[in-house]
């Protein structure tokens, strides 16, 4: 209950008018534009919908709403979500969502099909996401779903990862990683990360990552709001992010990008008005925001707030 409480605080104070951001790099902005999918109704947060409806509106139209992606909600829950919607004091123009599909693909397709049918463009579901095990599986779902709507499958690292990427390639659709968790056995380790965003990068498959990318930076912190929490090292989103920029670019390989994930100095890091560098390896503003476009698109956090907070601690907002 605290930890809910803190967020929605947390939401409030980010949002509230404050002087022009200080951004150091244009190449951090590219990095960073859009990274950030709401995903409050989840573990370790869980916000009631009402709750993560006030924060996402709260974060839309703050200082900080340049980072901000899609609003995650289950395609099971969107009417509890345009009921908490209604109820808004604020809002903004429009809304893009990401809804997560359950088991019965069909009908949740139909009911996200609806909502859009009653709510786009001004509130519309520009995504759908869901869980597959195996190169079959993708296939069989990408015949249910609109090609008018982005899918985004999550697969598993300990599959076959390279059947999985390229079936998604075949079908067009993108893959999701799941980069954390509330237990430390969870959390992936950083080769078989760098393996996927390499697959992907080698096949032209688009991305998004999932849980425990709070951080900028690779580093230790309790995996959960819980007072008895286990700790973790967990992966940073700039490392992610950043890494997949450079293997799209050919710069570095899996090896190299694992190294990179692992990367736990802040001050390895060479951020300049142009460009993001790591060793002798640099990007410019063009490149990563080319990366962010069209490769690797943004996370899900049930934290909007932390990532934030992070990185002004370490003055780069």
């Amino acid at each position: 209950m605290l930890a809910k409480l803190a967020e929605a605080f947390r939401a409030i104070e980010i949002a509230m008018p404050q002087a022009s951001p200080t951004i150091r790099s244009s190449a951090l902005t590219a990095l960073l534009e859009g990274l950030v999918d709401y995903a409050g109704l989840f573990p370790p947060t869980k916000l009631s919908m009402e709750a993560a409806v006030e924060n996402y509106a709260a974060y839309a139209n703050g200082k900080f709403s340049w980072m901000l992606g899609r609003f995650v909600v289950p395609a099971a829950r969107l009417a509890e979500f345009e009921i908490a919607l209604a109820g808004l004091s604020q809002t903004r123009a429009k809304w893009s969502l990401s809804a997560l599909l359950g088991h019965d693909i069909e009908a949740d397709i139909k009911q996200v099909l609806e909502f859009n049918r009653q709510h786009a463009p001004e509130i519309a579901i520009s995504s759908v996401e869901l869980k597959v095990v195996n190169p079959a599986d993708i296939f069989r779902a990408h015949m249910l779903i609109p090609k008018t709507l982005g899918a985004f499958f999550e697969i598993p690292l300990s599959a076959d990862l390279q059947g999985c990427v390229f079936a998604l390639k075949e079908c067009g659709r993108y893959a999701k990683i799941r980069t954390g968790g509330e237990t430390p056995e969870m959390i992936p380790p950083s080769a078989g990360m760098a393996e996927f965003i390499s697959q992907c990068a080698h096949a032209g498959v688009t991305f998004k990552a999932t849980a425990g990318l709070h951080h900028p930076f690779r580093s230790v912190h309790r995996l959960t709001y819980a007072a008895d929490s286990p700790s973790g090292t967990m992966h940073g989103f700039l490392n992610v992010f950043f890494a997949a920029a450079l293997l799209r670019s050919g710069a570095i390989d899996a090896a190299e990008a694992t190294e990179l994930l692992n990367e736990t100095s802040p001050e390895a890091f060479l951020i300049d008005s142009g460009s993001i560098g790591w060793r002798e390896h640099s990007l410019t503003r063009e490149q990563i925001a080319a990366a962010r476009k069209n490769f690797s698109l943004s996370f899900g956090s049930c934290s909007f707030s932390e990532p934030v907070e992070d990185l002004q601690s370490l003055s780069l907002l």
